[in-house]
């Protein structure tokens, strides 16, 4: 009995203090300024006059066992093993890929002293991408290879407004400091860095409730939150459900910690995510898989309840774990869904990840192919738009990509043949989703109808 009132002690605690998250991220941001960062500890065997030092850059081996330039970010001392770590970022990688690594891992018999030959083996990359000579590529062979391997814009080939926006933020967020969670029966790796509180967003690992998504630092602790929670299903209300997919509408007015901790651990997958604490004005809608033990948190994306710039999905994310499965394609379709019942065009947030990229090019691609297909007469981007409730210049966009839209005296001119729609259609890329929104399953009225009945 005193082991368990011991555990009841911590995690009470540890649940407490998360209740009293402060709105806005000055506060949660600042611990994490460089003249905050937290310096290794000396230990006494080693001569940390030898160790790489922050800043330089040497060829380190990758999870993948290939070699590979990489710049030292920070380092730390880790407590379990007794060794020292360095957070290295791989030059030309998304920095997803960025990572905690030991020393072993270095070549320290290459040093490399000139930065600029660290990008050589991506400049390599960068010939022709079918022969491998040296002829150039194009332009939209370069963006496609951009996109499929993540490579980053480097600052030179951003506008000012956006390298400087770019560099404030890589500053900010420069340095991951949790490794993994464990969420449910899934251990998953952090991608990014996420403002967690500082107690908790420099633990190696947290663990957190996939039902309330409270977060908790030991084991223990959320072994003991699981026996207590009461918690199965999202907040808000049951909007869709179809066999084993349900999806919930929650409101961040309504369900304030809730949601701010589901932005919590979303930014540990997204880059460029800003939402944390100020979620009021959002609606956020979760997919979950159902079986008899509750709904388990898949995914979700969050948009505003009124949107200025006409975006239909602020936030997207799919769990690592769900990925590659379709729940990305059929969060994409369900927010389309929703914006055809509202009669409105919409279209996602910018900058959208490179994986959201590739997967809205992917989906955008299916339905107007879909429709090419099968429609007879004359089809305007205009009608394309009506019909799908994408926005023209996204339509133009995709289509564009696929060699099916002319510049022709002063508007878009859709140019398509059946072979060419077949084409297109028969490639892995533009087939079938493996999962699509079922209209009549979903119960769902847009908020501005449901306040006209109220005045009734």
């Amino acid at each position: 009995m005193a082991g368990i009132e011991k555990v009841t002690s911590s995690s009470a605690s540890e649940c407490s203090s998360q209740n009293s998250v402060p709105n806005g991220t000055g506060h949660m941001l600042s611990p994490y300024s460089p003249q905050h960062r937290e310096q290794p500890r000396i230990d006494g065997n080693i001569d940390v006059d030898t160790l790489p030092d922050i800043g330089d850059h040497f060829l380190v081996r990758r999870s993948d066992n290939s070699w590979h330039a990489a710049e030292i970010i920070q380092t730390r001392l880790n407590e379990v093993d007794g060794q020292y770590e360095f957070y290295v970022h791989y030059e030309g990688f998304n920095r997803r890929l960025d990572e905690w690594v030991f020393l072993d891992r270095f070549d320290l018999n290459n040093k490399i002293e000139d930065p600029q030959s660290k990008v050589k083996d991506v400049t390599n990359l960068m010939t022709d991408l079918s022969d491998g000579t040296d002829r150039k590529i194009t332009r939209n062979q370069k963006r496609k290879h951009d996109e499929i391997n993540h490579i980053q814009k480097t600052y030179a080939e951003m506008d000012p407004t956006t390298a400087a926006l770019e560099k404030e933020h890589e500053a900010i967020t420069k340095v991951k400091y949790i490794d993994k969670v464990q969420i449910g029966k899934y251990e998953i790796d952090a991608w990014y860095f996420s403002p967690y509180p500082e107690e908790y967003g420099k633990q190696p690992k947290l663990w957190i409730c996939e039902f309330c998504l409270k977060y908790m630092r030991l084991e223990k602790s959320y072994r003991y939150h699981q026996s207590q929670c009461t918690w199965r299903y999202p907040p808000g209300r049951e909007i869709y459900r179809k066999g084993t997919i349900s999806v919930f509408e929650v409101d961040g007015r309504d369900n304030k910690i809730y949601c701010q901790n589901l932005c919590l651990l979303a930014k540990l997958f997204l880059d460029h995510k800003t939402l944390y604490f100020d979620v009021e004005p959002f609606l956020f809608y979760i997919l979950t898989e159902v079986n008899r033990q509750g709904c388990h948190l898949v995914g979700y994306f969050s948009k505003e309840k009124e949107s200025p710039d006409g975006n239909n999905v602020a936030c997207i994310l799919t769990l690592p774990p769900f990925q590659r499965k379709g729940y990305g394609k059929f969060l994409i379709a369900f927010s389309y869904e929703l914006s055809k019942i509202d009669g409105a065009v919409g279209s996602p947030e910018k900058p959208l990840s490179d994986l959201g990229k590739l997967s809205y090019r992917s989906y955008w691609s299916w339905v107007l192919l879909e429709i090419l297909r099968d429609f007879r007469g004359t089809l305007s981007i205009k009608d394309l738009s009506q019909m799908t409730s994408i926005t023209q210049s996204d339509i133009i966009s995709t289509l564009q990509s696929l060699n099916m839209v002319k510049y022709w005296k002063g508007q878009h001119v859709i140019c398509v043949t059946p072979k060419l729609v077949e084409e297109h259609l028969k490639s892995a890329q533009y087939k079938r989703p493996v999962l699509t929104v079922d209209s009549h399953c979903l119960r769902w009225e847009p908020p501005r109808k449901i306040q006209k009945i109220i005045k009734k």
